[in-house]
């Protein structure tokens, strides 16, 4: 049963089948009307002949009349009298037509048991064959001029209708096989044909299973061709689905790509930024070990060992807070009031720096946002860090907030074009377009912690950056528009 398995090998044996079956249907039907027909033919013989006999009376005894067909049957039982019959037989001799010749007892007897209802009957008349016969009452003429009442019986052979029925039965047949066997040569051809563009969809299915997809960078370039992916036809409707789903599953392999790249990248990043201070520290204790009588050269020593420290600290504590962020983990949920937040952090940083120019827009209303405080305390600490760190002396950095969020500007060089996009990611700095302070220290990880700090909140981060232009703005359930130029400014 496995050659029937694929969907051609169905098909064709569907359509094979069901020409099998119309045409045994048909033959069927044909061959009944068939029947029905040449039997009430043969019946209306009979009848006649019936009335031949009745219009033309003979006695028991006499021959067959003159226009008798061969095999016509003719058996008399008159009332008292000897019951008599003969059936009409071709003669071997040329010379000679057709001659009576006297029914057996067993065929009388079989005559006689006919119905006499004046309707044909089927019998199988011994010695004789199959008959379609008929009785009816009759008055019989005797030679001696006398009538006798009785039962005349006639009939006609229906081994003719029998021969017919086979011929037609046999050429049903036959013709049936024929049917099928064209169905069968005519549905292969065609469904073959029909299935091509299904066997083309398959084949760049296929050619897309082979293809390398476990690692690396993956170009899929495989598709099913235009002619096929028409939605109007069903193998049209499976191209354009398969279509669909290979442009999804190659953005996804160059996502997952890039996502490899970008943790491969990280861990290098970070790996980098630990071996500075490690190097650090462990220069400065070898110093002290050699050097362990100098007082002033140990202090030394421990004073960068505990900076060096301190700065590994605080990379891995920000570290472990994108990886927690990144796995999910739920922040606390309390309203928090942006507003106070802002000033304070305002104020932190007009000490920082004072030879920058603080502004802070807010409105009249306080605004809040449910969140966990500590970390939208971060996220406004990093941009402003972020905004004086890389901004020259005498920079404008201008804090405005609104309902659902605020923004910070600031009128510095801003960041080239082509970092833009890429701000928010790991370990990415600004150093070659921005002014960085002598002595600040920073790993590029300060807009990627604003970002997966403000994304565990359900809002969004959005740069926009020019020459003398840049806004850095953050929503929290709908977007704050981003300020036109410089915002209003009021001291806090």
């Amino acid at each position: 049963m496995d050659r029937f398995r694929s969907l051609a090998s169905r098909l064709v044996l569907t359509a094979v089948v069901l020409v099998a079956v119309v045409c045994l249907l048909i033959a069927g039907a044909t061959t009944l009307a068939m029947r029905s027909y040449l039997n009430g033919r043969l019946d209306d013989q009979v009848r006649e002949s019936l009335a031949r006999e009745i219009r033309e009376p003979r006695g028991p005894g006499d021959g067959p009349q003159r226009f008798s067909s061969v095999g016509s049957l003719r058996a008399t039982y008159p009332q008292g009298l000897q019951a008599a019959g003969d059936v009409v037989a071709d003669s071997d001799e040329d010379d000679v037509g057709p001659a009576p010749e006297d029914l057996g007892r067993a065929a009388l007897d079989q005559l006689a048991a006919v119905a006499v209802d004046g309707e044909p009957h089927d019998l199988v008349v011994t010695g004789e064959g199959a008959y379609r016969v008929i009785a009816t009452k009759v008055t019989f003429l005797l030679t001696d001029g006398t009538r006798v009442p009785g039962v005349l019986v006639v009939g006609l052979p229906s081994g003719s209708v029998d021969q017919t029925l086979g011929s037609l039965i046999g050429w049903e047949v036959l013709l049936t096989l024929l049917g099928v066997a064209a169905a069968g040569t005519v549905a292969l051809v065609v469904v073959r044909r029909q299935l091509r563009p299904l066997r083309e969809v398959a084949a760049t299915a296929h050619a897309v299973a082979e293809l390398p997809l476990a690692s690396g960078a993956i170009t899929l370039d495989e598709r099913v061709p235009a002619h096929l992916t028409d939605e109007r036809t069903e193998v049209g409707q499976v191209g354009s689905a398969l279509n669909t789903m290979l442009d999804h599953v190659g953005s996804s392999l160059q996502a997952r790509h890039r996502s490899e790249q970008q943790v491969r990248q990280f861990v290098a990043d970070a790996s980098h930024e630990l071996r500075t201070p490690l190097t650090t520290i462990a220069g400065y204790t070898e110093l002290a070990r050699r050097r362990p009588d100098d007082r002033a050269a140990t202090d030394t020593a421990l004073a960068k060992v505990e900076e060096e420290s301190a700065r590994m600290t605080a990379l891995v504590e920000d570290l472990l807070l994108l990886a927690r962020l990144d796995s999910g983990r739920p922040l606390e949920s309390e309203p928090v009031d942006v507003s106070r937040l802002l000033v304070e952090a305002v104020s932190d940083q007009r000490v920082l720096a004072p030879d920058h120019q603080w502004r802070l827009s807010l409105p009249e209303e306080s605004v809040e946002v449910r969140g966990d405080e500590h970390r939208l305390h971060q996220v406004v600490t990093n941009l402003l860090t972020n905004a004086r760190k890389y901004t020259p002396a005498g920079t404008t950095v201008t804090v405005s907030a609104g309902p659902g969020g605020f923004s910070v500007h600031d009128d510095g060089p801003g960041f080239p074009p082509d970092l833009v996009d890429k701000a928010f990611e790991r370990f990415v700095r600004g150093d070659e377009a921005r002014v960085r302070a002598a002595g600040d220290g920073g790993y590029g990880l300060g807009l990627s912690l604003v970002t997966a700090i403000v994304t565990a909140h359900g809002g969004t981060v959005s740069l926009r950056s020019a020459p003398g232009d840049t806004t850095v703005s953050v929503a929290f359930g709908a977007a704050l528009p981003a300020p036109a130029g410089v915002p209003a400014s009021a001291d806090p």
